[in-house]
């Protein structure tokens, strides 16, 4: 059990592998079946994770990008978050990891408050997502943009980076905490 490193195996041909993790696996199942529900040209891989660090395991895949996944409903959702991050390369930071923070429609239930989530975001300069994973809809949203994401950070979309993606999300974020 190490840290997760971005470039520790090479790259499978035309394979883009993305690792969700988070405490809610139901949420986390029904994402991964709504991407790979969606067409795409690579082959998908979906990795479903409680916590991280992984286990070593020589065969597991290259991972090309992490979604870390916040039920803004569960304080321990959020604890399990920050506690995973320690074992993540920084290179990861680079566009090859995002936040998707879940349950904000009814913020009246929300144990963790989104500003939290915010802040922790604006910590590590990763793009932080908000998306209602239980409605159908949302979730097939948010799946189609993950996996576009996903062939990004693999580098199945000619022209663009992880980290041209990472500065074009940054761009069109909400105003710094400090302006806030």
């Amino acid at each position: 059990m190490s840290v997760l490193m971005p470039m520790d195996k090479l790259p499978g041909l035309n394979k883009a592998t993305i690792l969700l993790v988070g405490t809610e696996d139901a949420l986390l199942q029904q994402l991964a079946e709504a991407m790979l529900q969606e067409d795409c040209a690579s082959e998908l891989q979906v990795h479903l994770a409680k916590s991280l660090p992984l286990p070593s395991n020589g065969s597991r895949p290259r991972i090309d990008l992490i979604v870390f996944v916040i039920n803004l409903h569960s304080k321990y959702s959020f604890q399990n978050v920050e506690e995973s991050l320690c074992h993540v390369d920084s290179r990861f930071f680079l566009g090859k990891l995002c936040f998707l923070a879940t349950g904000a429609g009814q913020e009246s239930h929300c144990s963790v408050h989104q500003s939290m989530v915010v802040k922790l975001a604006h910590t590590y300069r990763s793009p932080l997502l908000f998306c209602d994973l239980e409605v159908e809809s949302f979730r097939a949203s948010m799946a189609q943009r993950l996996v576009r994401m996903l062939q990004i950070c693999a580098g199945h979309v000619p022209g663009v980076s992880a980290l041209n993606l990472l500065s074009l999300l940054r761009s069109s974020e909400s105003p710094s905490l400090e302006e806030l």
